[in-house]
């Protein structure tokens, strides 16, 4: 089983790397992939035409480097939610377009995080809530069903949203929506403050569920693998053990001396604990 890595770009991005440099490094880590933030593309991405697309998904192809999704979804749309009823209409216009954009680019996973745009005023009944997110997503999730494309809503932590915090949550709004397309994922530092069980523990518990579409690997920290004392090892040891092989991407947030560096010190840590697991 081959271990396939993708890198979160917007550290590169927010460095002032372009994409052509960001791809350099990425390839001469050994890395697969970029997983790119859309607000480090444009600052309307939604906008970005076919050929925009093409034109970055070559410029990552001359140094054999895939984009493999996009994450932070909404980041660049301060106005848009998907709790907020009064934006729906809106905020599907753009996640139907963000979709089509990850298609063109070759995506095959979208990971919807983003939580200042899914902020409570904390008096929703959570049931209405629940059925309003999952008529939001109903669209989307049909257009994935076309492009082959799954998207995944993210538990984030308590700190960062009061939303979908954990894997099962997340679960039941998957089940309301009702589309092999959308599912959830486990973000490894997230998980880490959010669930009541370890992360390897959760992984061996949902990965087979079939309710997994991908996985973020970083620190409670909020630093890239290695740079904590996360346990990484039982981490990779139990998506190991799951017959995970599709790509996995590291996400630092905050960088160790720099952003390559950083995305070295991950790749590194990460691809030694593969190599030495069974």
């Amino acid at each position: 089983m081959t271990l396939k890595l993708s890198f979160c770009n917007e550290m590169l991005a927010a460095e002032g790397i372009d994409l052509d440099g960001q791809a350099a490094r990425a390839a001469a880590l050994g890395y697969m992939g970029l997983e790119l933030a859309p607000f480090t593309l444009s600052e309307q991405p939604h906008l970005l035409t076919k050929q925009d697309a093409l034109t970055i998904k070559a410029t990552l192809q001359g140094h054999n480097i895939a984009v493999t999704g996009l994450h932070w979804l909404l980041s660049a749309y301060p106005e848009l939610s998907i709790t907020n009823t009064q934006v729906k209409r809106e905020t599907i216009s753009v996640l139907l377009a963000l979709v089509r954009l990850n298609a063109h680019l070759g995506g095959s996973v979208m990971v919807h995080g983003s939580p200042a745009q899914r902020k409570l005023r904390g008096d929703e009944d959570k049931k209405q809530l629940n059925t309003h997110v999952a008529e939001l997503f109903k669209p989307v999730a049909a257009l994935c069903e076309e492009l082959d494309i799954v998207y995944c809503i993210e538990p984030l932590s308590p700190i960062e949203t009061s939303f979908i915090n954990r894997v099962e949550e997340a679960v039941e709004l998957c089940d309301l929506i009702g589309s092999s397309h959308f599912r959830t994922m486990i973000d490894t530092s997230a998980s880490a403050q959010s669930e009541d069980m370890p992360v390897a523990d959760l992984i061996d518990h949902w990965l087979p569920t079939g309710w997994i579409g991908h996985i973020q690997l970083n620190d409670s920290n909020r630093g890239t693998p290695g740079s904590g004392q996360d346990p990484f090892k039982e981490i990779i040891t139990a998506i190991k053990r799951q017959g995970w092989s599709k790509p996995m991407a590291i996400e630092p947030f905050v960088s160790t001396i720099d952003a390559t560096t950083t995305a070295a010190l991950g790749a590194g840590l990460i691809r030694g604990l593969w190599d030495a697991s069974t």
